[in-house]
């Protein structure tokens, strides 16, 4: 098992070159760059989106045939989620190809989604129906 350095044990990576330590302090234009990308990941078709790019990079074409939609819609959250950040694009040939930017995006998707698993498991058992014992008849 690797030690963990205890002068880091504390510090958040925001991809890039943004680190941070807890307690959180950040500047007011680090708090505005974090909220954009949060802001991109609050739609659910930029999720679909994403959910197509963490398997492979795609054109605009290829992200409709999984997601659905007009090109133009695509296109537009597209340019959201560039412009926070969490998707790069370049060309081969005369295409046009989308890709994940940021590495720590799919943790960051994998421990939310990881949450709300452990939520719904709570509440199912906290919902589940609790049997009556029978009374034995003699």
């Amino acid at each position: 098992m690797k030690a963990v350095d205890p002068s880091h044990r504390d510090s958040l990576r925001f991809g890039y070159s943004l680190e941070v330590r807890l307690p959180l302090l950040l500047t007011d234009r680090a708090r505005e760059r974090v909220a954009a990308r949060f802001r991109a990941l609050g739609e659910p078709t930029r999720l679909k989106i994403l959910e197509r790019l963490f398997r492979s990079a795609a054109s605009v074409g290829e992200i409709l045939e999984s997601v659905g939609g007009t090109q133009a819609n695509v296109s537009k959250h597209l340019a959201v989620l560039r412009s926070g950040g969490l998707v790069g694009r370049s060309r081969e040939g005369a295409r046009i190809v989308y890709s994940i930017a940021d590495p720590s995006l799919e943790r960051i998707c994998s421990a939310v989604c990881d949450a709300l698993g452990r939520d719904a498991r709570a509440e199912a058992e906290a919902l589940a129906p609790v049997p009556i014992p029978r009374k034995r008849r003699r």
